[in-house]
């Protein structure tokens, strides 16, 4: 699967190079490295997709909400000379929605290597915290890893999937790497970006897609507003401030304000999912026609039961049902 593939990658492969932004960050390109981060290098072909802006906006389908909120949170971190704290965004939105996709951009345009780099550490809660038992050992090892890797690297990023299942002892080793700094403790200018994914408020995303559908409003009309309501507890936050389970929901990163954006992803339409089987052909580089595209958004099932109008599975299982176009 692709977590597990992206787990493997990040322990067999060998020492990763430096990233681009940690070579810039310390020298006057920085603010071309930055731009070029963001918007892509001023040199590049029409159409290349280079740069997180272009990426989001070419590849990232049926996320206005994220791609806005995940462009201005780390564009606003990394232009701050020196951040009083962790970038912390929290992710939520049902399985297949774009979020391990749009963290793999994240770290495919701040290193050189992505995934692969040695600044980067992904966690799989299920995989590599998966027994209780065991969480202060757990507790231990993240917390030696996180500091080693923060100490290695200018600028480091730390991915943890399936949040809402790690066990809120893991939540109180992260907390003190993500919490504000005093001047003394920015040696180095050393900066750490945490991303948070989870399915907790899906439900609530969902149904408010789902109201905006049958008021036959544009999904694009939904406004962040509506789902994070910094001044109370609605939609999304709702969710997360009155949880029924889940250590990550439970945690005190709310109340100790550590998480600095919320990002919801919205549940995908067939439209969505025929753009994401049209992505993995090309991606194969194999040829396509209108017909495929809509075969296999039939092969997905979408929900309400009545309406079909959200792939229940969001684009997840699309680029192997390419498989059975194959020749």
């Amino acid at each position: 699967s692709y977590k597990r593939a992206m787990h493997l990658g990040l322990h067999t492969l060998q020492r990763a190079g430096i990233s681009a932004l940690e070579n810039a960050s310390q020298g006057p390109a920085a603010a071309k490295h930055l731009d070029e981060f963001l918007h892509g290098p001023a040199t590049r072909s029409e159409g290349c997709g280079y740069g997180l802006e272009s990426e989001l906006n070419g590849q990232l389908h049926g996320q206005h909400l994220a791609g806005e909120v995940v462009l201005r949170a780390v564009r606003g971190f990394l232009q701050k000379p020196q951040p009083e704290k962790a970038l912390v965004l929290s992710f939520h939105g049902w399985s297949g929605t774009g979020k391990n996709f749009v963290a793999r951009m994240v770290a495919s345009h701040l290193y050189r290597d992505g995934l692969r780099s040695e600044c980067v550490r992904t966690f799989i809660s299920l995989f590599h915290f998966p027994h209780a038992q065991y969480v202060d050992s757990y507790k231990v090892q993240l917390e030696k890893q996180i500091s080693e890797t923060t100490q290695l690297c200018q600028q480091s990023l730390f991915i943890f999937d399936e949040a809402e299942k790690l066990h809120f002892g893991l939540l109180d080793a992260i907390k003190p790497f993500m919490a504000h700094r005093d001047n003394k403790d920015q040696a180095g200018n050393r900066r750490s970006i945490f991303l948070f994914l989870s399915s907790i408020g899906g439900n609530a995303i969902n149904e408010v897609a789902l109201d905006f559908r049958r008021a036959r409003r544009p999904r694009e009309e939904i406004p962040m507003e509506l789902l994070d309501d910094e001044q109370g507890c609605s939609d999304l936050r709702a969710a997360l401030c009155f949880p029924t389970d889940g250590g990550y929901a439970r945690s005190h990163f709310l109340e100790e304000n550590l998480i600095d954006f919320f990002v919801p992803f919205l549940p995908l339409e067939r439209r969505h999912v025929r753009l994401c089987a049209r992505d993995a052909f090309l991606a194969r580089a194999l040829p396509y026609t209108e017909a495929a595209l809509d075969e296999v958004a039939k092969m997905m099932v979408f929900v309400p039961k009545e309406e079909k109008l959200f792939s229940a599975q969001g684009c997840k299982s699309v680029s192997q049902r390419i498989n059975y176009f194959l020749p």
